[in-house]
This record gives structure tokens, sequence and C-alpha cells, in this order.
């Protein structure tokens, strides 16, 4: 479990070809020491498993799964990442509670300067804008931000100077994809509230049905 507040931008340093996916190594001013094998950190969004570290970086397997579900098979040498630890008891959520399990891969629409900060307006596919919701939570390539001014599967985000700096969205422009996962308390509302709804619809048919002409409804 994650936050969506970044907490390092790191640097691939090398990725490798695997049977059916990738090793990929992270240069990172994390505390290394601090991080254990087998634990989890979000890289861009995507939860990831520590199989390897060595000073001042750590090495991730990223399954095929992911490289299908995610930008993370775009990532070469060089290229910067978002970095979180997962979510400990007593730290603070200053964004929304993230999994880390990416749902889809949205993509930059353009990127307006207002003052020293940018609005964004990003594009996602039908089955991520269905969770859209206004001033809700939305997690970009691991970063927790607010949606406005939704339009069908397109919704705008305002990023201020610190988020610009701190983060990869700042270095990316219009056409580059981004890691998309949707509030997870939307989802659970939707599968415990969905078969409810159904159901209820298919009562109402089954008393219409039943209804002789002329009986009140």
């Amino acid at each position: 479990m994650f936050t969506g507040i970044i907490e390092d931008l790191g640097t691939v340093a090398s990725i490798k070809g695997a049977a059916d996916g990738a090793v990929v190594t992270i240069r990172t001013a994390l505390p290394i020491a601090r991080i254990k094998l087998g634990e989890s950190i979000a890289i861009n969004g995507a939860c990831m498993t520590v199989t390897g570290k060595r000073k001042g970086a750590f090495t991730v397997d990223v399954s095929a799964e992911s490289l299908r579900r995610t930008v993370l098979g775009d990532l070469k040498p060089g290229d910067r990442v978002n970095l979180e630890r997962c979510l400990t008891l007593g730290k603070l959520i200053g964004g929304h509670l993230v999994s880390g399990h990416v749902d889809g891969v949205g993509k930059i629409v353009s990127i307006t300067p207002e003052g020293d900060s940018r609005l964004y307006t990003f594009e996602v596919p039908a089955a991520q804008a269905r969770y859209l919701v206004e001033k809700g939570s939305v997690t970009l390539d691991g970063v927790s931000l607010t949606v406005f001014n939704i339009k069908g599967r397109r919704f705008s985000v305002a990023l201020i100077p610190h988020t610009l700096k701190m983060t990869t969205l700042g270095r990316k422009g219009p056409g580059a994809r981004v890691n998309v996962e949707s509030d997870m308390l939307v989802k659970y509302v939707e599968r415990i509230l969905g078969p409810a709804h159904a159901n209820g619809r298919k009562r109402a048919a089954a008393r219409l049905s039943a209804a002789a002409p002329g009986d009140a409804l």
C-alpha cells in the first residue's frame, strides 16, 4: 500500500531481459540499508518486489503481466522514475490510498502554463474513465493527483512547481504515456453496489411484466 507521494526520483541503471519479463536495476538516494529484500516499492506507480540491492541501487523483477499493463516496458537506462516505499503504520497519508496495481495506460494530451503551475490534460481508456470523479483522486505514474474538468475520457490535473520538480511528470510532454491507477474506493463501491443495482432492475422489470393492464404501479 502506498500514498502517491513520491519520495525520490530514481534513475534506471540497467535493464536485462528475462524469461517473459525483465530485471531492472535502479539507482536511488533512498536509504538502501533500510530497504529489505522482498519489500515492496512503487516504481512509476507500479508495485514491485525488491529482489536485490547494492550500494545506492536496488533490483526488481518485472513480470510479463506488468510489462503488458504498464509503461515500465518503455524504460531505458538513464530514464528517471518516481519511487515510493510502502506505507507503514504511523506514516502520514498526504495523498490517498494507492495499491500500486496499475489499471491501464493513459497519455498526456496537453500542458498549459498557469502562473508557476501547469495544467495537464490526460486521456485514459474508457475502462478507467468510468472511475473519474470531479475533485476525486487518481494516481498517474505513482503520483496522487486531484481530478477536475472531466470530459468523457479526458480530465485535467494541476501540477504545482514542487510536483513538477520532484516527479517525472514535469519532464514529460504531450503524447507521453503514463501508468494509471483508479481510486480503489470507487472501484470497491462499484463492486459492492453493482449486483444490488442489477437485482433492483430485475425486480422492477418483473413487477412491470406481472402487472395486469390497468393495475396501479
